[in-house]
């Protein structure tokens, strides 16, 4: 069953208008409606005669958005004049790619759905990543996208004429084709009942432009959530499993689990089991509970979680698909039993077989697990309490040790970052080398507050989504860390933080190449190609963009450089000046193993042979 197989039956299964939007099709006209001179605060919804673009601003009021992220254009600008009517916060982006990433993570830290609204073409086009990166990440956010005029009249060459449902269909859960004002409010409100059901992700709203300005009268109140599913039978076969008190288990957690912090470590208690995490689920059990071993439970996370499970036989994984990134190529140690639980059918066992597989939210199924305690209580286990708190402390002084002196140790940066910011703080982490230490270093005590691109593995997406993050929560400090080559392809978006006071604290790796692929490159073909990147002054980039600025050159200034960083009230650009060598990449060794391992016998011996016959050259040389 495919993600958009499971995405259809969850459609059919909240009603048959809903499950038409989702596949895209025409939604049915509306009936005229009375216009209600009052409505009752206890029956909120979009009721009242009004223009199709107030209606929209109205229906997003509705559901809480914290903010609509995007950039205005003459398709939409009847829509953005209405969301200042009513008092609906906005933020202008810099460019239109940054706006469904802002919508993301504005997502990933409030915990409710994040809207964004761009024109069609160009303005849709340039966002196809951030919605991309929602998608395979499995975040809710609704789009309201404009739409050229459609139907037999509409004149031809219109400009921005894409196909713009079918282009945002392909990196969406759902798109639904207004084609009558009436249509506009339930629309939005079956996207976000669509974004919101399991598994979450972004749906789209295609409004025609001229819709916008018509007026209707509206009677449309926001409808119910859909229920999460929930597998009885398979729930009494995990229960089954996990009655035998000989068997050892751990619990594997992922972004699923973040709005069950409570009840997972009430089940890790009651089973004495070790928890991993995801890297996006890092925090739905505090990083300082007795029973937490950090993130990853292979070859390729924390070393305190890869010897806890090494001793355990059942693993449940709640919440947690065992994606490409996720597990350095699939590189999972193999138990007895693994009780898969997910809201998801498409990715129960898929990537790694499932003794049990339980299709529910994980919030359901710790809580009767919790309410069937008596029947799995495991007793105290001293020796597990004292071996996880002697590898955590192993672990954490490792973290500030000094191991790479020239230039700044990225280990130790990004755990002194991890605590200056307080566990209140908001992290965001881009694609980089140092992406895999920074989950092994950043201690993260909430779930939703440690963020990175997981599986569209966006560069540059963190510089957009702190910026996104902190107009969604100005109460608490953001930091973000990206890289010199990430910081490339989106860095001018800071001048978004700096237009509208935004206090976000962006730190730049920098070592004046995409180290990254230089660790995939060297190993396989014995050298380098593209990898090497210009040196940006990045105090006159800063200065430029109205940023504060501040340089981190060696392992002397971390501390005091850090600490500056984050006392500084307004947004600031800190260049850390790195390098990656003399520390171990666990993750990277362990795509590595698990790579080479997956070849057959004749490619490990061409590859051999290439490597052999250029190291052999020294002339070669790498860019």
């Amino acid at each position: 069953m495919t993600r958009r197989t499971a995405l259809g039956t969850v459609g059919a299964a909240a009603g048959a208008g809903l499950s038409a939007g989702a596949k895209g099709q025409d939604l049915p006209s509306p009936a005229p409606a009375p216009i209600h001179a009052e409505v009752p605060p206890q029956a909120p919804g979009v009721r009242g005669r009004l223009s199709g673009a107030k209606a929209a601003a109205m229906a997003l009021a509705a559901e809480g958005v914290p903010c609509v992220f995007g950039v205005p254009g003459a398709q939409n600008n009847e829509f953005w004049d209405a969301m200042k009517t009513i008092g609906l916060p906005y933020l202008l982006t810099s460019h239109e790619s940054a706006a469904p990433v802002m919508a993301d993570a504005s997502a990933r830290v409030s915990g409710r759905v994040g809207a964004f609204a761009l024109i069609p073409g160009p303005g849709l086009t340039n966002a196809l990543t951030g919605i991309g990166e929602a998608l395979l990440d499995t975040i809710p956010i609704v789009g309201l996208v404009t739409d050229v005029k459609r139907g037999p009249s509409a004149p031809v060459g219109q400009v921005h004429a894409l196909s713009n449902a079918a282009i945002l269909r392909t990196v969406t859960k759902a798109v639904f084709e207004v084609h009558h004002p009436g249509q506009i409010a339930a629309a939005i409100f079956r996207a976000f009942r669509i974004a919101k059901a399991g598994p979450p992700g972004p749906v789209g709203v295609v409004v025609p432009y001229d819709l916008l300005s018509m007026v209707w009268d509206y009677d449309e109140p926001v409808p119910p959530e859909i229920a999460p599913p929930w597998d009885e039978a398979a729930y009494r076969k995990a229960l089954d499993v996990l009655r035998d008190p000989s068997r050892k288990v751990g619990i594997y957690a992922g972004l699923g689990a973040a709005e069950a912090t409570a009840e997972l470590a009430a089940a890790a208690e009651l089973l004495q089991a070790p928890v991993a995490t995801t890297v996006s689920g890092k925090g739905v059990i505090p990083d300082d509970h007795p029973l937490a071993v950090g993130w990853g439970y292979g070859s390729f996370g924390t070393k305190a979680a890869e010897r806890a499970f090494k001793k355990v036989d059942t693993v449940i994984a709640l919440g947690a698909r065992y994606s490409e990134v996720s597990t350095a190529n699939y590189n999972v140690p193999k138990h007895d039993h693994l009780i898969h639980v997910d809201i998801d059918p498409a990715v129960l066992g898929k990537n790694v077989p499932a003794t049990v597989p339980v299709l529910a939210d994980a919030r359901l199924f710790l809580a009767r697990l919790l309410a069937d305690g008596d029947l799995v209580r495991r007793p105290p286990d001293p020796q597990l309490l004292r071996a996880v708190h002697q590898d955590r402390a192993a672990e954490r002084a490792q973290h500030h040790e000094v191991k790479i002196r020239d230039g700044v140790d990225p280990m130790r940066f990004l755990a002194v970052l991890g605590e200056a910011i307080g566990p209140e703080g908001l992290m965001f982490v881009d694609v980089t080398a140092s992406t895999h230490w920074a989950a092994e270093a950043i201690r993260r005590q909430a779930p939703r507050r440690y963020v990175t691109p997981a599986d569209n593995q966006s560069m540059g997406w963190a510089v957009s989504a702190a910026i996104g993050a902190q107009r969604t929560r100005p109460d608490l400090p953001v930091a973000c860390v990206t890289g010199d080559g990430c910081f490339l392809m989106s860095g001018l978006e800071a001048s978004t933080a700096s237009r509208m006071h935004l206090p976000v604290k962006l730190f730049v790796l920098d070592d004046g190449a995409y180290h990254y692929m230089q660790m995939l490159q060297e190993p396989l073909f014995g050298r380098t190609t593209a990898t090497v990147l210009p040196r940006l002054d990045y105090a006159a980039l800063a200065r430029g963009m109205g940023l504060a600025s501040l340089a981190i050159a060696s392992n002397d200034d971390v501390v005091g450089g850090v600490a500056a960083a984050m006392a500084h009230p307004g947004p600031i650009l800190v260049r850390v000046a790195i390098s990656y060598n003399g520390r171990e990449l666990r993750w990277l060794e362990s795509l590595r193993s698990s790579y080479l391992e997956k070849l057959g016998t004749g490619q490990k011996a061409r590859f051999a042979l290439r490597f052999l016959s250029r190291a052999a050259n020294p002339a070669l040389e790498n860019d």
